[in-house]
């Protein structure tokens, strides 16, 4: 989950929130990668897969901010 302020500062810089965006794009297929190839226990998958839908729900609330943004 984002936090409060890296939220703002997203809102408030374009730049921010790009690096955001492509920071989290980045982490959650290279995650997705290593679920892929199953190379951790199954533990780990889990808490990986969570981490996973967190992000993505991260990346659709700046998706969000950045079409705001456009109009």
């Amino acid at each position: 989950m984002i936090d409060k302020a890296t939220l703002q500062a997203c809102k408030d810089s374009s730049i921010v929130l790009e690096m955001k965006i492509k920071n989290l794009e980045f982490a959650v297929s290279q995650s997705e990668l290593i679920i892929s190839e199953s190379r951790v226990d199954h533990e780990a998958l889990n808490y990986l897969r969570k981490k996973v839908a967190s992000s993505i729900q991260d990346l659709e609330i700046l998706y969000m901010i950045k079409r705001s943004k456009k109009l």
